[in-house]
């Protein structure tokens, strides 16, 4: 008789718990959702079909049960590629066998609708200046008004506003890509001697520096600038831009990776302060840090000059609130 067993796991920043369920030697993955199921569960199950068929490594779904909340996918196993990049004495390696992945995806025919069926469909959205700004304001809805008060917040809400206004009609590179939207090594499983990608859920039409800057500028982990650097050149070197172009991808790859931050600094605050996850403070620090590192582009002297005004550097080190 086999022996089952059912043993929660690691959750994260959606609504969505992880179970391990133990079927002998056999396991898989139990994912519920109270929440979202469209997004969590039918959308995520669809996305990693549509992905899978073209060749990008994603949990193969088992039982769908929707209606209950309730799905079972593939168990990639039980640690991410933040585990091995910590212990590897070879990091560069494994960042341009992610970075190959992220220019696998992207050689995929970006498509408006994905359909699961005869009923259900996910409509992938292009991430034009207002979807930018809808993620930004993460940062004016949460973020500042929560160090600042609403009342002080709302001065440097407008002005910083305008200027991030003026620099995503700034990006260069056209949406023409899929992008993941969160690929970074903790969203990663190595398994088979193959990279898996999880937590799809969220793909859009975009440009092709946004992986590359939630990779390279992760706030999960901390890695050297020349790292940083090295693993940009070798996406320059395997991707098609053409050379006379590629200041312009550094400019974009940088506007997206402060445009990321600010929409992270608001998303952990949010964590912290709605959904009672105060673990995510921790990283807000090195946000900061990542948003000071990329800012140093001369095209950013007014964002610098508003964002030192608005939150001082006192306040940036903070990781524990009321």
């Amino acid at each position: 008789m086999i022996k089952f067993k059912l043993k929660k796991i690691r959750s994260d920043a959606s609504f969505r718990e992880f179970f391990r369920l133990y079927k002998g030697k056999k396991t898989s993955i139990i994912v519920t959702a109270k929440k979202e199921r469209f997004k969590n569960l039918i959308a995520y199950s669809g996305i990693n079909k549509f992905l899978r068929d073209k060749g990008i490594y994603t949990p193969k779904s088992i039982n769908k049960l929707f209606g209950e909340g309730i799905i079972e996918i593939e168990d990639l196993g039980d640690k991410t590629l933040l585990h091995y990049v910590r212990q590897s004495r070879n990091k560069l390696n494994l960042y341009k066998k992610c970075v190959d992945v992220i220019l696998k995806i992207q050689k995929i025919k970006p498509v408006k609708k994905i359909k699961f069926d005869s009923k259900k469909q996910f409509n992938l959205s292009i991430y034009n200046a207002k979807n930018l700004h809808k993620e930004s304001d993460l940062f004016f809805n949460w973020y500042l008004p929560g160090v600042l008060g609403k009342k002080k917040s709302s001065k440097h809400k407008i002005k910083i506003k305008k200027e991030l206004n003026k620099l995503y009609k700034r990006i260069f590179f056209k949406n023409q890509f899929i992008v993941h939207r969160d690929f970074h090594v903790s969203n990663i499983m190595p398994n088979k001697g193959k990279f898996g990608v999880i937590d799809t859920q969220d793909i859009i039409i975009g440009n092709p520096t946004y992986d590359l800057a939630s990779l390279i500028d992760d706030v999960r982990i901390k890695i050297p600038i020349s790292l940083k650097n090295k693993i940009f050149q070798y996406y320059l070197k395997k991707c098609s831009i053409k050379k006379k172009e590629t200041h312009l991808l550094k400019n974009d790859f940088d506007i997206l990776s402060i445009q990321r931050n600010l929409k992270i600094l608001g998303i952990f605050y949010r964590l912290f302060k709605r959904d009672n996850k105060p673990q995510y403070l921790k990283y807000i620090p090195y946000t900061w840090s990542l948003i000071e590192l990329r800012i140093k582009n001369k095209i950013f002297k007014n964002l610098e000059i508003l964002l030192k005004r608005a939150v001082k550097k006192k306040i940036r080190k903070k990781r524990k609130f009321k």
